[in-house]
């Protein structure tokens, strides 16, 4: 059986899109293969990880330059750009996430994800709009009309839902959350230990 790693991601979460760049080298370095699971990490927080909200409304000044500094860190070390905070933050990610599960379907998930992470993430982009949206299936080579029209379709609805429903019941409480036969990991900064369980499966 190959080795595979279980990524669920919401391309709304700079620590993901991190997540999204180390773990395609982790994997081709250690054979194994990337099941891409999207989902509304909103949805994760409101039912069992509230206290996210709560934190973004008493901010804590010395904790969150901390955080601002570590995350351009590992950007450095990823070698990507991070605009953090975008002009649109927290930005509604269901019109992207939806298109993900459409394109997968049509083997672009990877090339449409990297779209949405840098147009939101590098170039302070709102992934809500229409616009943008068209903007990130044209640099995957897809069809805007045609991926605009698959996002409203109930099956795609009901699948982002199935997939957020699903992390809740295994445990997870934000993004990214990756799994290796079943131990879950959290966290870009987990990948060293996603690599040891691959080893040790």
């Amino acid at each position: 059986m190959p080795k595979q790693i279980e990524v669920f991601y919401d391309v709304s979460s700079p620590w993901t899109y991190l997540c999204f760049v180390n773990v395609q080298t982790l994997a081709k370095e250690e054979g194994a293969e990337i099941l891409w699971r999207p989902f509304l990490v909103g949805g994760v927080f409101n039912a069992v990880n509230p206290t996210m909200y709560r934190m973004r409304e008493n901010p804590v000044p010395a904790r969150d330059e901390w955080t601002r500094r570590d995350m351009q860190a590992w950007a450095r070390l990823a070698g990507v750009k991070i605009v953090f905070p975008p002009k649109v933050f927290p930005v509604n990610p269901v019109k992207a996430l939806r298109a993900l599960l459409w394109a997968k379907e049509q083997g672009r998930e990877v090339p449409l994800a990297q779209a949405f992470f840098e147009l939101y993430w590098s170039e302070d982009r709102d992934i809500s709009q229409d616009d943008v949206v068209a903007e990130a299936a044209r640099r995957a080579s897809l069809d805007p009309a045609s991926l605009a029209k698959a996002i409203t379709e109930p099956g795609v609805k009901e699948q982002l839902k199935k997939n957020t429903d699903e992390l809740i019941a295994r445990g997870g409480f934000g993004s990214p959350t990756l799994f290796v036969n079943g131990e879950m990991f959290f966290g870009n900064d987990r990948l060293p230990l996603v690599r040891e369980a691959l080893r040790r499966a």
